[in-house]
């Protein structure tokens, strides 16, 4: 059976600690210039426990389904309690996964968020089997029977991601790929040969930097942009620079504030190509995709927001485009 689309990447446990009792504390000596903070030695009081599924390929394979997209998923999971919920959570959103690798002895990955009410959160990550993709996890026939494929982070496994992208250019398969720090970290050079094969490239501003050492965004979109591709720097509630094939856009946002800011660029990458299979059209799929982010940052969990349904006339004019 073919599938509109394929998920590659991270399944995660998510669980998010909310509390009142987290501090932020500005100190140069933390990257970004601030540290959260909590009372060594003592107890603290959790005001809201939210678990959920998380990581890459789930929550890209949650909004493509929800929007009525025949979705297949591949990941790694531990044969372990949380990986059975996972596997649990994908069949309620009805994703095929039957590519999934289940891992004997493998522990699964885990995340803790350490979250402030106004939504600021820290995060504990622990990889587990998720950190070890091989190309013996890649189902190589999946790829063949699906018309897109939405690669994510595979533990910094570049050769691998690059070997995917390759495998789906050679038999027709369109590619959307938003990888990780761990493969951005090659640099240019590494991605020169595979980035002209990537149909919609997506990676956050500090991502785009990281890939491309360059700051100067002018000079980043000219050494990003082909002819007939789409890239997409998103720089959260400063919006996203859409760049399509030799044009670019800034993307703005509704302004709408959210009380959690994890899966806002799962939800993004995935609203717009899910839009973009739709609409053809990129301007019309970034503005989608910026909705679905704002709507999963109004909750905790990545999934618990994606859009069920296209947005209205009204809801699209919000976010402007230039």
């Amino acid at each position: 059976m073919s599938h509109d689309i394929l998920t590659i990447g991270a399944a995660t446990r998510d669980i998010f600690l909310v509390s009142d009792a987290f501090r932020s504390i500005a100190n140069k000596s933390f990257e970004g210039g601030h540290a959260e903070c909590v009372p060594l030695g003592s107890k603290i009081e959790i005001q809201t426990f939210v678990s959920t599924s998380g990581g890459g390929a789930t929550n890209a394979a949650a909004t493509f389904r929800s929007l009525g997209y025949r979705t297949a998923i591949t990941c790694r999971i531990g044969n372990d309690s949380i990986g059975r919920d996972l596997l649990e959570d994908l069949k309620k959103y009805r994703i095929e996964t039957k590519y999934v690798n289940r891992v004997t002895d493998g522990q699964t990955a885990y995340s803790t968020l350490l979250t402030m009410p106004e939504g600021e959160r820290t995060v504990l990550v622990y990889r587990g089997v998720s950190a070890k993709f091989t190309e013996a996890d890649i189902h190589w026939s999946a790829i063949r029977k699906s018309k897109w494929v939405y690669l994510t982070s595979l533990g910094g496994n570049f050769e691998l991601s690059k070997k995917i992208v390759e495998f789906a250019h050679k038999h027709h398969v369109k590619i959307a790929w938003n990888p990780g720090g761990g493969e951005l970290k090659k640099g240019i050079k590494a991605f020169s040969s595979v980035l002209p094969l990537v149909d919609v490239f997506i990676i956050n501003k500090e991502e785009a930097e990281l890939l491309t050492a360059e700051t100067n965004l002018k000079k980043l979109c000219t050494i990003l942009k082909k002819e007939g591709m789409i890239r997409l720097i998103t720089d959260g509630s400063k919006g996203t620079t859409l760049i399509d094939g030799l044009l670019i856009h800034k993307v703005g946002t509704s302004g709408t504030k959210g009380i959690s800011k994890t899966g806002a660029g799962d939800a993004f990458g995935s609203g717009f190509v899910a839009a973009f299979l739709k609409f053809k059209d990129a301007r019309m799929a970034a503005r989608i995709g910026t909705i679905n982010a704002e709507s999963v940052i109004q909750h905790l969990g990545a999934k618990k927001g994606v859009l069920k349904i296209w947005p209205t006339e009204s809801k699209l004019r919000k976010i402007k485009i230039v």
